[in-house]
């Protein structure tokens, strides 16, 4: 246990919404003031940055972030792409590094500005700049999310009424978090905004007025599904040694898992993956005291926790995101598997969970993929 990987320091940005509060705020200025204040709250020296990115400029946003932080020449940054669960399995990458004795200090997490991304384009037709990527080759399912979390829902049998009640829910959750500071220790403000943008009052009968937003007549909305954002989220790594050293608190990363699924219901990708995780951990679901999940639709929140055997819209709603999740929040694509562990960082570690409490962190990721990691206090 000397060498397992603990996380001692977590931050984020506010989440602003696309072409609004950061509109003009690229990635690496989104991601430098978090690694910066990382940097600050644990003065060891950083021997890596390692940051998830899916839509950004290119080249390594990890290496230019590290530099605008002021981490030095020597800190060298790689930055990597699981779409949607980007951030967190940057955070297992660095936990990898960690065990392996490779490095005694890492930030990792990720980064997302929608707002700058640049837009990209066939070179035998520059004028017609194409929506994104792949998430699959040809032959195989390719939808878009929206229409992916419509068959989710279909074939998981969640109602309208259920994802509307769970997206109310969210911001309800945010704005009594936001109200009691629960949010404060874990953001860095970026150009003089502390706040999140997104998070509001939610009457369940507004919910239901709005159109179907991805098939005719279908049940995801846009006031069920999680906006386009920009933010940046991202923890410190380190070695149990060196954080028993320091005397800080921090979570240990018990177990991470990262699975595929049918890319035509990426939104399952969670629960094999999670799954998984418990299996290889030895942890019955019931031993976990606090989980967090990207919220990118209701639909596929409560999709994956109906089959993980979670209420969160009664029995435990204060287990699953309990200070609401990316339907309030904003969900930055690369930044928000990161955002989720400063979530639960803030919930067991900063409100000064008991030692042995668990925590579980995950996300699903467009083309059939499951992410997930399991922390204990330490």
């Amino acid at each position: 246990m000397r060498d397992e990987p603990v996380i001692v320091a977590a931050r984020r940005t506010p989440i602003g919404t696309a072409g609004h509060a950061f509109k003009t705020v690229t990635v690496d200025q989104l991601a430098a003031p978090v690694i910066a204040a990382l940097a600050a709250d644990v003065p060891i020296p950083v021997e890596d940055v390692i940051l998830g990115n899916c839509m950004g400029p290119g080249g390594n946003v990890a290496r230019v972030s590290a530099l605008a932080a002021g981490l030095g020449h020597g800190v060298p940054g790689v930055t990597i792409d699981r779409q949607c669960g980007s951030g967190l399995a940057a955070i297992l990458m660095a936990g990898q590094a960690v065990r392996a004795g490779a490095a005694d200090a890492v930030i990792a997490g990720g980064a997302e500005s929608a707002s700058t991304a640049p837009l990209r384009a066939h070179r035998d037709e520059p004028s017609a700049p194409y929506a994104r990527a792949p998430f699959a080759p040809a032959g195989h399912p390719d939808p878009d999310m929206g229409e992916a979390a419509e068959a989710l829902a279909a074939a998981r049998a969640v109602s309208r009424a259920r994802q509307d009640a769970y997206a109310c829910d969210s911001h309800a959750k945010a704005l009594a978090a936001r109200e009691a500071g629960r949010f404060e220790q874990e953001i860095v403000p970026v150009g003089g905004r502390a706040d999140d943008q997104r998070p509001r009052p939610v009457r369940m009968a507004s919910l239901s007025r709005l159109p179907a937003a991805f098939v005719q007549g279908g049940s995801v909305t846009a006031g069920n599904s999680s906006p386009i954002s920009d933010g940046a989220a991202a923890v410190m790594v380190v070695p149990e040694r060196v954080r028993a050293a320091s005397g800080l608190a921090g979570m240990r990363l018990r177990a991470g898992a990262v699975v595929g699924c049918d890319p035509a219901l990426p939104g399952w990708g969670p629960v094999p993956a999670v799954r998984r995780l418990l299996e290889r951990a030895g942890v019955e679901p019931e031993q976990v005291a606090a989980v967090e999940i990207v919220e990118a639709f209701a639909a596929q929140a409560l999709a994956v926790t109906d089959a993980l055997g979670l209420d969160p819209l009664d029995a435990d709603r204060d287990r699953v995101c309990a200070d609401g999740g990316a339907l309030a929040l904003g969900h930055p694509w690369g930044a928000s598997g990161a955002v989720v562990v400063t979530r639960l960082f803030s919930r067991l570690v900063r409100s000064g969970a008991p030692s042995g409490t668990l925590g579980l962190a995950t996300a699903a990721v467009g083309g059939g993929l499951g992410v997930a990691a399991l922390f204990e206090v330490v």
